[in-house]
């Protein structure tokens, strides 16, 4: 994949710390226990609403991708807490490992997720699902079987984006959810072009937002989200044994049933952390603009960029964003 050059925007480039955001404020919960374990217990946090049949919406990775959430985790939590949930994903939009129905499931294989049900959503086809008061779409195409789930837990491995700065929620369903053919497409390329990355900046993230906005709007309550700060390469996990290594201090988990919070919580804690820690993904995030991820979910109402972040480690103490990161320490690449 290529990126052009980022180009002056409208703010994704620039932060916005927390004194300077308005509105009200939802709930983030956090643990630093990066485990299956963790995983769970973070989890009965925000599942009070997952009811009925339960998609798992998570990136299961290019062939022996090194850094996606480990499949023990989703094991334990599957076996625990959703009986019965099945992985979802969607094909890509470029050519690779998870190309075709036949190469993504190969790919699944590899990669140990074989311990459930994975529904590849566009295997049979797409839908059309409404995007209301948007700029740029008034539906996106969606692999076809997301109708048939009745509540959607998004579990999402944060990190950065080639094109999108930072891949949180948001990029997960934005992207996740859209079918291999016509709705990453749409997101991606414009009509016409020869180039099928050519779309990037600030109108690239409007573009994967409104996707995600039908994703949640579809959900309505029935709908959840984790991120894990675990393994955070400036790297996508798309790109394989391809990625970057991994510079960036692991964290912890986040959870909410605000897309916008939690994102923007994960973002908040990267800018928290030292020069030396934070440098590399926040270069990557700004230089692709990927910041106005955050400002177009604000403007879209899907969820508020302020927000109490709760340690359930210390008996539910609300934190700041300099506890969270106090004792984290420094990722070691091993040679």
């Amino acid at each position: 994949m290529t990126t052009q050059k980022p180009v002056p925007g409208t703010g994704g480039d620039h932060y916005i710390p927390y004194a300077q955001r308005s509105g009200a404020e939802s709930v983030v919960y956090f643990t630093r226990d990066l485990s299956a374990e963790g995983l769970l217990k973070i989890f009965k946090r925000i599942n009070a609403n997952l009811t009925g049949k339960v998609g798992i919406k998570l990136h299961t990775g290019e062939p022996h991708g090194p850094n996606i959430i480990p499949r023990p985790w989703v094991k334990n939590l599957i076996e625990k807490a959703l009986p019965g949930a099945t992985v979802v994903e969607t094909n890509s939009y470029y050519e690779g490992g998870r190309y075709t129905t036949e190469q993504h499931r190969e790919t699944l294989k590899i990669n140990g997720w074989d311990f459930c049900p994975v529904d590849i959503m566009d295997e049979d086809g797409t839908v059309a699902l409404p995007v209301k008061n948007a700029k740029w779409f008034t539906e996106m195409h969606m692999g076809k079987n997301l109708l048939n789930y009745d509540s959607l837990f998004v579990l999402t491995h944060f990190k950065g984006h080639v094109k999108g700065g930072f891949g949180g929620s948001d990029k997960n369903i934005g992207i996740g959810c859209a079918d291999g053919r016509i709705g990453k497409k749409a997101i991606h390329t414009t009509p016409g072009s020869d180039d099928m990355w050519d779309i990037s900046d600030e109108e690239f993230m409007e573009r994967m937002t409104e996707s995600a906005k039908a994703v949640v709007d579809h959900f309505g309550k029935n709908i959840a989200f984790v991120n894990v700060m675990r393994n955070m390469s400036v790297s996508c996990d798309c790109e394989g044994t391809a990625a970057a290594p991994v510079v960036t201090p692991n964290v912890g988990i986040l959870a909410s049933l605000d897309i916008l919070a939690v994102d923007q919580a994960c973002v908040d804690l990267v800018y928290a952390m030292k020069e030396e820690d934070r440098h590399a993904l926040v270069e990557r995030m700004e230089t692709r603009h990927g910041l106005r991820q955050l400002t177009y979910m604000k403007e879209l109402h899907m969820g508020n960029d302020k927000y109490k972040l709760i340690d359930i480690d210390n008996g539910d103490k609300e934190i700041t964003l300099a506890e969270a990161v106090k004792d984290v320490v420094p990722f070691v690449v091993e040679k």
